[in-house]
């Protein structure tokens, strides 16, 4: 035990983390600032803080610099989520560029909040208008291209539009990946398949465009999470057919069962991707998980009686598709075989699109 007025670097590892934890408290605190916001070298000169105090502070583990004048809390850092750590990037980075940057790839997804699986997020990206002078710095990757003279407006940052951030990250990332943030953009915007059309043929002779186009077509705005997504791209890459998504199954009297992720009538196949947050939407107010369990139980049972196949699958059974397509074509050819069921299927609408802020540039 350290003995009374011992200075900090005679206290223990355990005690010197706890001494360190309460002075960026109170550094933040003095501060007047919420935890989870950048802060900025100027708000923390403005509260008495020297340059030299600030050093210390992203030097010796309080704050993490995100860069030039711009830190974050280190623990507020490690509890935020890769999404939330990336915008945080774009904010240290982007306000220091000059006003033709323009978030482009992953960083326009993250800013409309779409999802990015397995995505780097190491790097803000940005696109500037013009032929020439791209380059990759640590913390930022810059494109330069014609952006035709239109980009949108999202939470105060110029922003590449959906339909061009498709054909971007179709050029840039793996099938996958790309297909799971196209899905969604396709879904929250509706973007249509002429404006896609039109951003690849403006694409035309950049690299990775024979990619982005296999990417377009095989786009739907069906597809309502990563693990849908996900779903579609191993049933086309184990042979399966594609099935479609989002149906209402219906009795023979027209009562509705449910809504299914995907059928394929022909077979007379239901499938259902679970994941939590599915379970999660599906609870009512007073109900827990087993509830909403044992609901899904009961409509698939009456869906079953009507002569329907159902299938579900994990999260975990993607990361071993060829197991999961063997089961699925099992029940596929078990559904070939038997009669017709009693009742039909039909296609939910689409949401309507989210509005755009577009500006000329």
């Amino acid at each position: 035990m350290p003995r009374k007025g011992a200075s900090v670097g005679e206290l223990s590892t355990d005690r010197r983390s706890v001494v360190r934890q309460a002075f960026v408290a109170a550094s933040i605190d003095a501060m007047e600032h919420d935890p989870g916001e950048l802060i900025c070298r100027q708000d923390a000169l403005a509260a008495g803080f020297t340059d030299d105090e600030i050093r210390r502070l992203y030097t010796r583990g309080g704050w993490r610099r995100l860069g030039h004048g711009a830190y974050l809390g280190e623990s507020e850092f490690e509890q935020a989520t890769p999404e939330a750590r990336h915008r945080l990037l774009i904010d240290a980075t982007v306000p220091r560029m000059s006003s033709d940057a323009v978030l482009s790839h992953q960083s326009a997804a993250v800013m409309y909040g779409l999802p990015v699986w397995r995505t780097p997020l190491d790097r803000v990206q940005v696109t500037r208008n013009r032929r020439g002078g791209g380059r990759i710095k640590t913390r930022l990757t810059v494109h330069c291209s014609s952006l035709d003279g239109r980009v949108a407006e999202e939470d105060g940052y110029l922003v590449t539009t959906p339909s061009r951030m498709v054909v971007d990250l179709g050029r840039a990332l793996p099938f996958e990946q790309a297909v799971v943030t196209g899905d969604a953009a396709v879904r929250a915007f509706g973007i249509s398949p002429e404006d896609l059309a039109c951003e690849l043929a403006s694409a035309q002779g950049r690299k990775g465009v024979g990619a982005a186009r296999r990417v377009v077509q095989f786009l739907t705005g069906y597809s309502e999470s990563v693990g849908e997504s996900r779903s579609r791209v191993m049933f086309s890459t184990m042979g399966l057919p594609l099935p479609s998504q989002q149906g209402v199954v219906r009795g023979y009297d027209g009562r509705t069962l449910g809504r299914v992720d995907f059928y394929i009538e022909s077979s007379a196949f239901l499938g259902e991707f679970d994941g939590r947050v599915k379970y999660e939407r599906m609870l009512k107010p007073g109900q827990g998980p087993s509830d909403a369990v044992f609901a899904e139980k009961r409509r698939e049972d009456a869906m079953r009686e009507l002569g329907f196949q159902m299938v579900r699958w994990t999260w975990e059974e993607l990361g071993d598709p060829l197991r999961l397509a063997a089961r699925i074509r099992r029940v596929l050819t078990r559904g070939e075989a038997s009669l017709p069921p009693m009742g039909r299927i039909e296609q939910s609408s689409l949401p309507v699109p989210r509005r755009l802020t577009l500006r000329t540039v």
